[in-house]
C-alpha cells in the first residue's frame, strides 16, 4: 500500500494533478522504510537468507538444460537483487530529500548544495522508474500459466509434490514439510 501511495503521490503532481501531496508522500516513505527494515531483519535472522545468495553453481543454471534450481532460480535471485538495489537507492535518496523539507520535527534546513540536491532527485526518480519497470515484469511473470503455482504458493504457503519435483532440485532445496516425510538416515 505504501508503494502505491508513493507512486501516486510522486507521479500525479508531475502529470498536472495539483494537491497537497508532500506530507502524504513522506509519511508513506517512512512506512516503506520501516517495512523494508523489518523485512531485512526477518530475512537475515529468521529465514533462510543463504537461499537468496547467488552461488557459482547458480551461474550454470541457464546453460545446462534440465538443471533445476534450489529454492530460487537464478532469474528470481537476480530480480530480487535488482529490486533490493533500487529500493535501497530510492529509500536512501528519499531520506536525504526528507531531511531537506519542513516537517513537524524541524524546519527546512537548506543544508545541501543545489547540485547535490539535483542528483538526489535524479537518482530518486531513476530508481523509481526502475522499480516500476521491474514490478511490471514481476507481475507479468507471476501471471504466466506455467508460473502461476508460485503466485498461489505466496498466498497459500505451499506447492504440490508434483510442482516441487518438476521445478526444483531436492538436493539443492528441501522444504521443511518434505524433510519431515523422509525416512531416517541409516
Amino acid at each position: 500500500i505504501s508503494t502505491l501511495v508513493l507512486l501516486f503521490t510522486g507521479v500525479l503532481p508531475i502529470i498536472g494533478y495539483d494537491f497537497n501531496w508532500l506530507t502524504i508522500h513522506w509519511i508513506a516513505g517512512l512506512v516503506l522504510t520501516g517495512a523494508v527494515l523489518l523485512h531485512v531483519i526477518r530475512a537475515v535472522f529468521f529465514q533462510d537468507f543463504g537461499s537468496m545468495v547467488v552461488a557459482p553453481k547458480d551461474l550454470k543454471e541457464p546453460f545446462e538444460k534440465g538443471r533445476k534450481p534450489g529454492k530460487y532460480s537464478l532469474a528470481q535471485k537476480g530480480m530480487h537483487h535488482a529490486m533490493t538495489l533500487l529500493v535501497l537507492v530510492v529509500i536512501g535518496t528519499g531520506l536525504v530529500l526528507f531531511l531537506q523539507i519542513d516537517t513537524p520535527w524541524w524546519d527546512r534546513p537548506n543544508s545541501l548544495a543545489e547540485s547535490t540536491l539535483g542528483w538526489m532527485f535524479v537518482l530518486h526518480g531513476v530508481s523509481t522508474l526502475g522499480l516500476v519497470g521491474l514490478t511490471a515484469l514481476h507481475v507479468y511473470f507471476a501471471l504466466r500459466p506455467e508460473k502461476r503455482f508460485y503466485t498461489r504458493s505466496m498466498i497459500s504457503g505451499w506447492i504440490s509434490e508434483d510442482e516441487f519435483s518438476a521445478n526444483h532440485d531436492p538436493a539443492r532445496w528441501m522444504p521443511w514439510n518434505y524433510r519431515e516425510q523422509l525416512p531416517a538416515a541409516p
